[in-house]
């Protein structure tokens, strides 16, 4: 399963106080609570509320309809190109997430909407590693074109390298790093997931580690793939749940013999 990144401020020492109190709720799966803090009277301000709000909806299943009056609070106040691109990168990525999730078929809405926003930030701008990432995701999970994804994952990358965006470098190392998985390369896939997961807790993004560390267990052999589920299960209870499509991943595998239970 893939979520979303959003680039990380508030994550050094000496950042804006008001950005570090919504990265610290933001990484520990606050999302509501980080929103609360920004009153959305300007396009900067609005738009980080609406990213902070789809990504819980891509992280919870929930708070759709917050999303959209958060997002289309930051369309209407977005003016110059730079603003109205990241508006549709959200547009694009909350139409990815619905559809994901089963909730509603947008994939045609985010297509639409990830294309506006190439047509609006310039290659090398800062938001444009994040539209790349974004357009990977489609690519791997709704047109299941694991060959496009790679190619915009890689662009992604260098972005983010480019503009030391170390959270994002966290995203594009894990999903790089699943591809080479599928593709049987373990020794590049385990080295792309130590890389993710390393970055993470460096950073302390706390509701992304369960899933790092669960993704590097998908590479590792016993007893350490063991050992890295069991972390992954504990701090995913310790966020209550959430990711909500992790449970999945991490539940116990079935015995084979036996009758089933409920």
């Amino acid at each position: 399963m893939a979520y979303t990144a959003m680039s990380g401020n508030g994550t050094t020492a000496g950042d804006d106080p008001l950005q570090t109190a919504v990265w610290r709720l933001r990484s520990r799966a606050c999302w509501a609570d980080a929103a609360a803090l920004l009153q959305p009277v300007t396009a900067q301000t609005a738009l980080q509320r609406a990213s902070l709000l789809v990504e819980r909806c891509l992280y919870t299943e929930q708070g759709w309809e917050e999303a959209e009056d958060a997002l289309r609070t930051a369309e209407a106040l977005a003016h110059g190109d730079d603003e109205r691109g990241a508006a549709a990168c959200e547009r694009g990525q909350l139409a990815y997430a619905s559809t994901l999730h089963g909730v509603r078929d947008r994939a045609d809405e985010a297509r639409a909407a990830l294309g506006r926003a190439a047509a609006l930030i310039p290659p090398g701008a800062a938001g444009r590693a994040l539209l790349d990432f974004r357009r990977g995701l489609l690519a791997e999970n709704l047109t299941r074109s694991p060959q496009a994804a790679r190619a915009a994952y890689r662009r992604a990358h260098a972005g983010a390298t480019a503009h030391g965006d170390p959270l994002l470098l966290s995203f594009t190392w894990r999903h790089l790093a699943g591809l080479a998985l599928r593709d049987g390369e373990l020794a590049e896939a385990r080295h792309g997931f130590a890389e993710s997961l390393r970055i993470r807790e460096e950073l302390g993004y706390l509701v992304g580690t369960a899933p790092a560390l669960a993704s590097l267990a998908d590479a590792e052999t016993e007893p350490e793939a063991a050992r890295l589920r069991e972390e992954a299960r504990r701090l995913f209870r310790l966020l209550g749940g959430v990711p909500t499509w992790l449970a999945r991943q991490l539940a116990p595998t079935p015995p084979t013999t036996g009758a089933a239970t409920a």
